[in-house]
């Protein structure tokens, strides 16, 4: 599909499903359809169309924050949507949202409460209201969201997709109006974790404008090991769970056992008594801050403006105060860490109805919150999956980590939704391997402990020749031979320590240089330049050698 085909039947969509309430300002379609036709068919996202929550600067288009009084016109566009844009997606228009990104239940805008995908007496889940809406309904392909307490995960769960909040400062959030600016972060919605991972690896990178932008550390893992350790909220922690609810989170953990998760219980009241800390403790000041100013306009949500005058009183120490807290209880909740590289929570414990929000708006939003608050204060990644159907709507599970081992919890998602995951990270430095370092062999476990991800297998072009060597772990020596022959191996990613913490232990007469590959491409691989042993080319490779002597 072209990307003006695609604009054309995302705009017949948009028609057809009537949610005029998950816009707050849509593009006339001559003008997505005139950037289709400008759109170089050879860029990453050529050929899609997204969405913009409403709180994301994008150049001549307002910016509401879903608060007319509060509208401007900004002249420049947020890093995160340009890098989309200069990727080839096209933009469709900017979303509905809780105001000022402030509540977990899509309900709370002048323009009206965001009605659920799949059924309309349903919430939808905020704040990222109507840019989870119009992906779950097929319009965009993918949409941006935000995230504080938990905006760009519990939209995805009541609306059967994926959403992912990245580690802190990785996607830039300059040009977002912000809520609370410690903890804010820009996030994605896609239909597949490896649409979303697609998304979110193009919006990430430090960036001048966002002085609180990260780089990836050079020590991070590039994918989960390949038993991975999980933990699960012990049944005390769970307790808010209906009956079904605690059914379906049972057969999530399920399904990762049967792919090789290892689970065991750990008690997360630590976790749970941190997000507190969020809206009930001094942090919520942030919010007064950021928007206090406008609170008092006559468009201001009711649930809102409750909200920020209380956070208004909120004194200079007690504010100190929980800073101090949440910074402990970062170092207090890593050590309980210890031995799990994740752990799965329920996305959300319920997927309410409009009226029940009506009738209790903050009570219902509170629990809504309740596995996804303390995720930014902590410091934490987090990847949301549908988890299945509820007979009173949908159900979702997110894979947490610490921060910078998002791609540990992209695997995992992938793993229990039966994906591709994709790569995240793209610091990873390409190494080929020919031997012992393999899968199934004795020092693979190096390439793992250095935070290695196996990338496919590959084979040499045939100018190259293995000899076998002696030692008390055998392992081959590759040499260059233009009368030698194609030897198989495979292609592995190290992170830039990692391969430095690698190089440093590699004995002699282990070398790594440029190797050929059979489709022409150089990668950085081992090699040899004592060869000593038995010339054992033509097994084709370490692998046939092994079965073929074993």
């Amino acid at each position: 599909m072209t990307a003006v085909e695609r604009v054309k039947r995302a705009y017949a969509r948009i028609a057809e499903a009537n949610r005029p309430e998950a816009w707050i300002h849509l593009r006339p379609i001559r003008d997505a359809i005139a950037d289709a036709e400008a759109v170089d068919t050879n860029l990453p996202l050529a050929g899609t169309v997204f969405a913009v929550k409403d709180n994301i600067d994008v150049a001549g288009i307002p910016t509401t924050a879903a608060s007319p009084s509060y509208s401007y016109i900004p002249t420049r566009t947020a890093t995160s949507v340009q890098r989309l844009l200069d990727a080839g997606a096209v933009l469709l228009g900017k979303t509905n949202l809780d105001q000022f990104a402030t509540g977990l239940v899509g309900t709370r805008s002048p323009y009206g409460a965001c009605r659920n995908a799949h059924n309309r007496n349903l919430i939808s889940g905020g704040s990222s209201s109507g840019s989870a809406v119009v992906v779950a309904l097929g319009i965009a392909d993918f949409a941006l969201g935000t995230d504080t307490a938990g905006s760009g995960r519990v939209p995805a769960a009541l609306n059967g997709i994926v959403g992912m909040k990245a580690t802190i400062g990785l996607v830039p959030v300059d040009g977002v109006v912000p809520a609370c600016p410690s903890f804010d972060c820009v996030t994605a919605f896609a239909p597949t974790v490896p649409d979303v991972v697609k998304v979110m690896r193009l919006m990430t990178g430090a960036s001048a404008d966002d002085p609180g932008s990260r780089a990836w550390p050079s020590s991070i893992r590039l994918g989960a090991p390949p038993t991975p350790r999980v933990a699960i909220p012990t049944e005390a922690n769970l307790a808010v769970l209906t009956p079904q609810a605690r059914q379906r989170f049972s057969e999530a953990k399920a399904v990762l056992e049967t792919r090789g998760v290892e689970i065991a219980e750990l008690d997360i009241t630590d976790f749970l008594d941190a997000a507190k800390l969020l809206y009930d403790g001094a942090l919520v000041a942030e919010r007064c801050a950021s928007f206090g100013a406008h609170i008092n306009e006559p468009d201001t949500d009711p649930t809102v403006h409750t909200i920020t005058l209380k956070a208004g009183s909120i004194t200079a120490h007690a504010l100190v105060r929980d800073q101090q807290k949440i910074r402990a209880l970062r170092t207090h909740t890593r050590r309980l860490m210890d031995g799990f590289d994740a752990l799965l929570v329920p996305t959300a414990p319920e997927h309410p109805t409009i009226a029940e929000v009506q009738a209790d708006p903050i009570g219902v939003n509170s629990t809504m919150g309740t596995f996804t608050n303390f995720m930014n204060l902590l410091d934490m990644a987090g990847i949301a999956v549908p988890a299945g159907t509820l007979d009173t709507g949908l159900f979702g599970v997110t894979l947490v980590t610490r921060a910078f081992d998002d791609q540990v919890g992209v695997d995992l998602a992938a793993l229990l939704t039966d994906s591709i995951p994709g790569l995240y990270p793209d610091v990873g430095l390409d190494i080929a391997v020919f031997g012992a370092h393999m899968r199934g062999f004795p020092l693979n476990h190096q390439l793992i402990d250095c935070g290695g991800r196996f990338i496919r297998e590959i084979a040499t072009s045939t100018n190259y020749a293995m000899y076998a060597l002696p030692g008390e772990i055998p392992k081959p020596a590759v040499i260059r031979n233009t009368n030698g022959v194609s030897l198989a191996g495979e292609l592995w990613a190290l992170p830039p320590a990692g391969l430095g913490t690698f190089l440093a232990a590699l004995p002699r007469p282990m070398s790594l240089g440029k190797v050929e590959l059979a489709d022409g491409q150089w990668v950085t691989g081992f090699g040899c330049s004592e060869p000593d042993g038995d010339d054992i080319s033509h097994y084709g490779g370490w692998r046939a050698f092994k079965a073929a002597t074993s």
